[in-house]
């Protein structure tokens, strides 16, 4: 087989890999039980038991788990619809073709970002562990998920600050009027111009230096911004206080975690939608909306032949739906064992794509209006990104009756989506650190909170230099850099890892044990193919289009792109880092092809944190949990699927003929000397597949055999007892 861990095409595989070189678990059945286990009577009695906890509070009592199914589903909406969703899709939609773009993007929904959704809130719930403890599967790649936490802590640095703006815009709403509707503020230049189509002045940006007065509000007011990133000046208090109000929030929702998070979303993730039907309703019944959705939604199908329109599809449904942040696996592994997060993950993005296009039509009615009432074209109002939410909305709703109404409407409901996403980023980071203490700490997860507070203090202060007259284009830099390339690699290593390191078979196996049903193919081939080579298509795509960085007029200067660059790689070092560390430190073997392939084998505590879905799983089970009434057979080891070195001395007992109670062993009976033998590849040195399902073969494994001349493990010996 080519997969590096692949899983034997039997039912269940006996394993020389990673029960081969690690310290076995000793299970021991009570003494009336019989010593071989109906498998299918466990697996009802586990499925009985997970049912019983799912309506009965926590099943994973130490760790805690969401307090019901809408809890994690409105979560995982939260964060994958985002600002992203509001800002940046109605303005990539309108570039790249209008409707036509919505074919790239479907097509790139399908093959790249749903098959990574699942893939993650699949092997997070699987195992119940964030985005660092998943990778025990293959401990070569731990590194892979310390990545995933540098970049999501360097995201929530500069994504509050995105949040301590709407704040600040919130604020600045309280007044009979909205600041930003006029020219007469203290802020304003004598270039600002209030373009209405009745004035005999009509703003033209290709004729005229004037300014709108929403755009000098955000510059000159919220910004106070500087002449370049060297010219950083003092602290603006005003931005400091709403980035401190900022970080208060999202400590006090995420003061019990999951737990607390879980009841704070039915607000955060619901209100947005509620904002945006209404907001579409008010934007439809202004003059000149149906020319800005005629402008938004008329497909222009010549423009499919740019590969640019490809990769902005490509990148808004991967940045959308945030795989490779590693908050997918956070907020599975709260999930309950037996969880369908096959229909959850289909079903947050589908959710996600709908909302993207929905909010599009809020987005461009608006515009339309704004065009008809200022005389400009509407290509010379729409915006994406930032300009869209801080610039050109709010320009539009001052033109609007009740401005206050829909202004403090408006960003109240970019709050909520960023709170979401913010929740989720930093749930990643706090979850990994806890999980990596807990072998240290036992008690760990007793003082989480502590922790989230220390983490939100460290968060706060490393924000402080984008409260400054120059922290937009810190934020601007940060932002460009911090999940773009980094974050590509490692969603499609993490593809590729999976699918032919740990095996693909192997994991929809795992999957089929929660899921009681076998998922389709399609999966399995975007996984493998499909999914992996979009990715490098935008990889490539990034590396041959990228030009320097500039913001407006404003070209950043190398000195500044070589700190975008450090930020890049300073999240990719822990990936060669912790592989030098573990082949160094970690594996065993006594050459280094031997503690390569040590390393690419799962370790002793991977597979599913209770017992009780461990027997059902077939994993052996933890010695720090009960046993009783459980049993496993450890036949779902993990397996190396490739040549082992020929150095590595194997060795192979068929099972004793007889019992010690003088019956014939039913394993001896199932599979025979030589059924046992053949399943045993003598060219390869690893079990291969059974023809029949195996007897459970014992309750009791022994332990490890080391040889005598090699540094490196023998294979099991089971044996029988009563």
């Amino acid at each position: 087989m080519s997969n590096y861990q692949s899983s034997l095409s039997g039912d269940f595989a006996m394993s020389n890999g990673h029960a081969s070189h690690k310290t076995s678990t000793v299970v021991d059945m009570p003494k009336n039980n019989l010593p071989f286990v109906d498998t299918m009577q466990t697996n009802n009695t586990s499925k009985k038991s997970s049912e019983n906890s799912d309506n009965n509070g926590d099943e994973n009592e130490e760790r805690g788990n969401w307090g019901n199914k809408m809890d994690f589903i409105l979560s995982s909406v939260g964060f994958a619809v985002g600002l992203g969703n509001v800002w940046r899709f109605p303005y990539l939609c309108y570039k790249n073709g209008g409707g036509a773009f919505l074919v790239p993007y479907i097509i790139m929904l399908f093959a790249a970002g749903l098959p990574m959704f699942v893939i993650e809130l699949g092997f997070g719930q699987f195992v119940s562990k964030g985005c660092v403890g998943v990778w025990d599967l293959a401990p070569l790649f731990r590194g892979l998920g310390w990545t995933m936490v540098i970049v999501s802590g360097i995201v929530v640095i500069y994504y509050n600050m995105i949040i301590a703006y709407t704040l600040f815009y919130f604020f600045a709403s309280f007044n009979k009027v909205v600041p930003w509707s006029s020219c007469d503020n203290n802020w304003n230049t004598e270039f600002c111009e209030v373009s209405k189509r009745n004035l005999s002045v009509v703003y033209n940006a290709s004729e005229s230096n004037a300014t709108r007065p929403a755009e000098e509000f955000w510059l000159n007011y919220a910004l106070g911004r500087s002449e370049g990133l060297h010219d950083m000046g003092p602290i603006r208090w005003q931005l400091f206080l709403c980035l401190l109000f900022a970080w208060i929030i999202v400590f006090l929702c995420l003061i019990k975690g999951v737990q607390s998070v879980g009841k704070v979303v039915y607000f955060t993730a619901t209100f947005p939608y509620i904002v945006l039907f209404i907001l579409l309703i008010r934007g439809l019944t202004l003059p000149g909306a149906m020319n800005g959705i005629y402008f938004y939604i008329v497909p222009r199908f010549d423009q499919l032949g740019n590969p640019t329109v490809w990769k902005d599809a490509a990148v808004q449904v991967f940045y959308s739906l945030g795989p490779a942040w590693g908050s997918l696996h956070t907020l599975a592994s709260y999930n309950k064992f037996h969880n369908n997060f096959h229909r959850d993950g289909i079903t947050v993005g589908l959710i996600n794509c709908g909302t993207s296009v929905f909010a599009g039509f809020v987005i461009f009615a608006v515009i339309g209006f704004m065009s008809h009432d200022s005389g400009m074209p509407i290509e010379d109002v729409a915006a994406g990104g930032s300009g869209l939410a801080f610039v050109a909305y709010p320009e539009a709703i001052a033109r609007m009756p009740g401005s206050v109404f829909w202004a403090l409407l408006f960003f109240f409901m970019l709050l909520t989506l960023g709170l979401d996403s913010m929740f989720c980023n930093l749930e990643t980071v706090v979850t990994a650190i806890v999980d990596e203490l807990k072998p240290w700490y036992p008690n760990i997860y007793d003082k989480k909170t502590h922790i989230t507070g220390i983490s939100c203090v460290i968060f706060f202060i490393l924000g402080w230099p984008m409260t400054t007259n120059g922290g937009f284009y810190m934020l601007t830099l940060m932002d460009e850099y911090s999940a773009g390339f980094s974050l590509i690699l490692v969603a499609m290593a993490e593809a590729l890892i999976i699918s032919y390191v740990y095996g693909v078979d192997r994991y929809m196996r795992d999957m089929m044990v929660m899921l009681k049903f076998k998922m389709n193919i399609y999966w399995k081939i975007c996984w493998m193919a499909i999914s992996p080579s979009v990715m490098f298509f935008v990889f490539i795509f990034f590396g041959v289009g990228y030009k320097g960085l500039t913001l407006d007029d404003y070209k950043y200067p190398p000195w500044a792109e070589f700190l975008g660059w450090g930020m890049v790689i300073a999240a990719l070092l822990p990936v060669p880092g912790y592989m030098i560390y573990f082949l160094y430190y970690k594996a065993h073997g006594t050459t280094w092809k031997e503690r390569f392939f040590y390393s690419l084998e799962a370790t002793d505590s991977w597979g599913p944190a209770l017992n009780k879905h461990r027997a059902e799983a077939n994993y052996p089970l933890l010695p720090d949990q009960p046993k009783s009434g459980l049993a496993s057979s450890g036949f779902n080891k993990p397996s190396l699927g490739f040549n082992k070195p020929s150095a590595v001395k194997k060795q192979w007992q068929p099972p004793p003929k007889m019992m010690s109670n003088g019956t014939t062993n039913p394993a001896y009976e199932a599979n025979g000397d030589n059924g046992m033998r053949n399943g045993f590849s003598k060219r390869n040195g690893s079990y291969g597949s059974y023809k029949k399902e195996p007897v459970v073969l014992g309750n009791k494994l022994d332990s490890v055999k080391w040889s005598r001349d090699k540094d490196v493990p023998l294979p099991y010996n089971f044996e029988t007892s009563i």
